[in-house]
């Protein structure tokens, strides 16, 4: 393969990551597909709908992450969720800032490129202090801290952090087969736990939810980890994953990406500052819900209510933008993309974002129960 075969192949990955992410983005704004609004539905209302779909969008995608190892696609072990360090305290500590600060801000990373393509200024907002906050947790004071304590403390799987390929490698299996076999056994559960329920049945909204947010996250693993593989770079003579910022298959994820979409824009003219899949799947997701918000006209303007309402978006982003880096990604990163891969780490940094959800949500009540 020549230079120019290179330069052209990057070209594709990044029309083709646009195009998943640009789909993304208009499923989550008809759907209001929404792992916080899942939460506070349960919480609030004992309503499960949206949390279904969330288990179907997973479900959907770990079917199919583990089919395409299976067929040889793409190489399970190429993620930054599937080695076998499993950072178990950051995604804990990291998650938790991550769900609390979701609350504060209205939604998480992506509900917030979601909303910014509706119309949302709080959610502009939300955006450049989370983007700024993520920056600082992967280069700057934050990152040193994060380094320095919680990322020390870890323990080793033998062969993966993946469920079904450490199983795969204490029983014996061969890392597709086994693959298959549990990723499918258990992505099938999540799929029947949401269909078999009438009330979720009864609405194509939630199809299209479970179904269309699991098959982007899948699209992306297809992209990055086959269409964007290159065997042997002619200037390296290694193989290479193109147009990924971790040099490695990536799937949907929003909080380093949003740090990345800054440092981008501000270093436009450095010719060093390329263009790379997380830059162009946080354009294609607001694009995405910007174009149906238009065609549906939901589009909306909408800004802060008062001071405190400030204050709280603020706060709630940097918690964000902290925590979804400490964590290795945001309710989309690890909960749909890492969750794919039934990570050890993913599932840990899921249950502090639930946790710190709940806490969010406790701190509301106590700020409405305080006025």
């Amino acid at each position: 393969m020549e230079i120019a075969d290179i330069q052209s192949l990057y070209v594709q990955v990044l029309w083709a990551a646009l195009a998943v992410s640009f789909v993304f983005g208009a499923v989550a704004q008809r759907t209001h597909f929404c792992t916080m609004g899942a939460i506070s539905d349960i919480v609030n209302m004992g309503d499960w709908t949206r949390m279904r779909m969330w288990g179907m969008a997973v479900g959907v995608a770990m079917i199919s992450f583990y089919a395409m190892a299976w067929l040889g696609w793409i190489d399970p072990m190429q993620t930054i969720y599937t080695g076998p360090r499993v950072i178990w305290l950051s995604a804990l500590v990291g998650g938790a800032l991550f769900g609390f600060g979701m609350v504060l801000a209205s939604g998480c990373g992506s509900k917030t490129l979601v909303r910014i393509g509706g119309g949302n200024l709080k959610s502009l907002v939300v955006f450049f202090v989370m983007g700024i906050a993520a920056f600082a947790t992967l280069r700057g004071i934050t990152a040193v801290l994060r380094v320095q304590t919680v990322d020390r403390v870890a323990f080793e799987m033998e062969g993966s952090s993946a469920l079904p390929l450490w199983l795969s490698a204490a029983m014996g299996w061969s890392a597709p087969q086994g693959g298959l076999l549990v990723g499918g056994v258990v992505g099938m559960g999540l799929v029947l736990w949401a269909v078999l329920n009438r009330d979720f049945r009864a609405s194509m909204d939630n199809w299209l939810a479970g179904l269309g947010i699991g098959a982007t996250v899948a699209a992306l693993w297809w992209v990055t980890g086959h269409l964007a593989f290159v065997e042997e770079h002619p200037e390296t003579l290694e193989s290479v994953y193109l147009a990924t910022n971790t040099g490695r298959m990536e799937s949907l994820t929003f909080t380093a990406p949003m740090a990345y979409t800054l440092d981008w824009l501000i270093y436009f003219s450095d010719a060093s500052k390329v263009l790379t899949l997380g830059v162009v799947s946080v354009a294609g997701v607001v694009l995405g819900a910007f174009v149906y918000a238009v065609a549906s006209r939901t589009f909306r303007w909408e800004g802060f209510r008062n001071t405190q309402d400030t204050a709280l978006h603020i706060v709630g982003a940097i918690c964000m933008g902290v925590g979804g880096v400490t964590a290795m990604g945001c309710t989309v990163g690890q909960g749909l993309s890492g969750l794919s891969t039934l990570s050890v780490t993913s599932i840990i940094a899921v249950l502090g974002i639930v946790l710190g959800a709940l806490a969010g949500f406790r701190f509301q009540m106590w700020l409405i129960e305080r006025e």
